[in-house]
């Protein structure tokens, strides 16, 4: 499956009550985060926002996936992470009246909790068909469409945010950790899981060869991703204190290259960069399939894609 990375940290401390459903909507609309230095992934910079990549993109990506009569075999590795970010919310022993879920879409995390734990719960995405497709949960939610780049609540409302798989396609990632550290009330906490530079490796060398040896240079086709070494400094920045960072894997198994690249295409994945190239040479895949099992393969239909986890 695929590695990530999980992010569990404290605002401050203090309590509030929780407030209804009509207050907590921002009536200003959404405010632009603040941007900050950048990472090696090109996220942010001192004079400015890096414009990375094509939000419009990306939303139009998730919901083609939405639309598959067959979508849900592709959501086994949101419904993996989406269980471990649960799994840290239960790790603090206390009860979160209203929580936020950023980027949740069909509500990988939502699933795994209960009311006891969370009592109310905003589910979020960029894409209206992801969150049309939202399972089932015993907890009372409110869906909201709204860019995680531009968060349209009130500062100080929720003692809980939680984010899975989400925070890698932002274009101003310190901005949208500031915007979280806002929203969140004085004692609240954030735990997410985003994934990490290790991420896909094997799949970006391979497809870099080929297309160096079968085209003369190659372009990303691969999203850029955000290195765990940043990672502290950008929480810090954005006002977090208390910070738990680890390092997780998943690694998934798959009989060839193009079982891959299908897969992250259902999942919502591909990539939307800018710069990226829209289409590949079938010479160059079927390149790229030969290295990879060359050069990565286990077994006679079996090749390793891992998703580093930050959380």
């Amino acid at each position: 499956m695929s590695s990530g990375l999980c992010l569990r940290v404290l605002r401050g401390s203090g309590s509030a009550p929780a407030a209804s459903w009509s207050r907590i909507l921002s009536r200003s609309g959404p405010r632009r985060g603040l941007s900050g230095s950048g990472s090696g992934s090109g996220f942010g910079s001192g004079s400015g926002t890096m414009n990375v990549f094509n939000r419009e993109m990306k939303k139009r990506q998730k919901n083609w996936a939405s639309s598959l009569q067959d979508g849900h075999q592709y959501d086994y590795l949101r419904d993996e992470v989406g269980s471990r970010v649960a799994d840290r919310v239960y790790d603090i022993a206390r009860t979160f009246p209203l929580a936020l879920d950023l980027g949740g879409g069909k509500g990988h995390i939502r699933i795994h909790l209960f009311q006891e734990v969370v009592e109310r719960l905003f589910l979020t995405d960029g894409s209206e068909e992801t969150l049309k497709q939202r399972r089932k949960s015993e907890i009372p939610t409110r869906c909201v469409l709204a860019d995680e780049e531009f968060l349209p609540f009130k500062e100080n409302t929720f003692d809980l945010v939680v984010s899975s798989l989400s925070l890698h396609w932002i274009n101003d990632l310190p901005g949208a950790l500031k915007q979280i550290h806002q929203v969140l009330k004085p004692d609240g906490v954030f735990i997410g899981a985003m994934v990490g530079g290790e991420t896909l490796y094997e799949l970006r060398c391979s497809l870099q060869l080929a297309e160096t040896e079968r085209e003369g240079g190659f372009s990303p086709h691969v999203s850029p991703y955000t290195a765990v070494t940043d990672l502290g400094n950008l929480l810090g920045r954005a006002g977090f204190t208390m910070l738990t960072v680890d390092i997780d894997e998943v690694q998934v198994h798959y009989p060839g290259i193009t079982e891959v690249m299908t897969d992250l295409q259902g999942m919502g994945e591909s990539n939307c960069a800018w710069n990226r190239r829209s289409l590949l040479h079938r010479d160059t895949i079927l390149a790229a399939a030969a290295i990879y099992k060359e050069m990565y393969g286990s077994g006679v239909r079996s090749i390793p894609a891992p998703f580093e986890i930050l959380s």
